[in-house]
């Protein structure tokens, strides 16, 4: 508010006091916008004090020469304070507004997540409870083939059981802000081998080629090897069986590059941007999922300063390219560090 006075002071001679009544109100006003309602109050009287002294003749005094100008700084004085107070209450109203927003955005995301988990959830559990039941009650008339299914079926639910409480626990950590990635040097090639075997048994035909030429990358290992077992999980559940899925780890600059491409459908266009988000599946997809692995694809990727694109291939199915920035080295130079 001094500040402001201070400017109009310097230009008195070039505007009249009517001009710095407007100047000094909208000061009133950004302040009720920035500052809680007491100062706000304080900036009005201060504003019609200063207005009085300083630009309404005679100067610098607290007289007032005539009655016209009597009335101004009257409703001046009252203008700035209910401009004070209504522009602080209207902002209040709009965090109020706000805070609803998101609580009932938050709320809808929790209703979504039960939902989803709900269902993704009790499947496995049904699987595991009913496959025990028969072990149990008919663990006698059934044939070792028949018990070695149950209990593949059993191993089958508790690894998707598991994974959908690991996507939860991510999906935490990523949201409380607590992740902090832990770089060290790690062989890609034995990494992606070892996320491949992960999924041996399915129906899908993974393909990788392992590259002499790759160096060590400095990288979160744990961090980035969850992101190609949900890339890997998410081509396998939403591609056609025996349809391919190519993985390529290369070096690029500063980057270490990882691509994942399916020949399935591919994605809408229009609903490319969509699907990092939480909860986001697309429509007239089969079910399972929590919506929650390309979300945790692309936190675990930014954790580490990295970015993730999504686009169609030419010749149909998806293409996820990831690009972290990583150190490099070779083995013989580390030995010889």
């Amino acid at each position: 508010m001094l500040a402001v006075s201070l400017v109009c002071f310097s230009f008195k001679n070039f505007v009249g006091y009517q001009v710095v009544a407007l100047i000094l109100l909208m000061a009133v006003s950004l302040a009720a916008m920035l500052f809680e309602i007491l100062p706000v109050l304080l900036a009005a009287v201060l504003s019609a004090v200063i207005w009085n002294f300083f630009f309404i003749p005679p100067l610098y005094t607290f007289d007032i020469g005539n009655a016209e100008d009597a009335l101004m700084f009257l409703l001046y004085f009252v203008v700035a304070m209910v401009n004070a107070v209504l522009t602080f209450k209207i902002r209040e109203a709009d965090k109020k507004a706000r805070d609803k927003e998101e609580k009932e955005k938050e709320l809808k995301l929790y209703n979504t997540l039960l939902n989803s988990l709900s269902h993704e959830l009790r499947t496995p559990i049904a699987a595991i409870i009913g496959s025990v039941d028969i072990l149990k009650e008919s663990k006698d008339k059934l044939s070792d083939e028949n018990r070695t299914e149950l209990l593949n079926e059993i191993a089958i639910a508790g690894n998707r059981l598991n994974q959908q409480v690991e996507n939860i626990l991510n999906m935490s950590r990523l949201e409380s802000g607590m992740l902090k990635p832990k770089s060290d040097w790690m062989d890609m090639n034995e990494l992606v081998n070892s996320v491949m075997q992960l999924f041996a048994g399915n129906e899908h035909n993974l393909v990788f080629k392992n590259s002499d030429d790759l160096p060590l990358f400095k990288l979160d290992n744990g961090l980035t090897e969850q992101i190609l077992y949900n890339l890997l999980q998410n081509a396998i559940q939403y591609t056609p069986p025996n349809t391919k899925i190519e993985i390529e780890v290369t070096h690029q600059s500063e980057y270490c590059m990882i691509t994942v491409s399916d020949d399935g459908n591919g994605f809408p266009v229009k609903e490319m941007p969509l699907v990092f988000n939480k909860f986001y599946r697309l429509a007239n997809t089969k079910t399972g999922g929590s919506g929650l692995g390309l979300s945790i694809v692309k936190g675990f990727t930014e954790a580490q300063s990295g970015r993730i694109k999504l686009e169609n291939n030419e010749k149909g199915g998806a293409k996820f390219t990831i690009e972290i920035p990583a150190e490099t080295s070779y083995l013989n130079n580390l030995k010889n560090e």
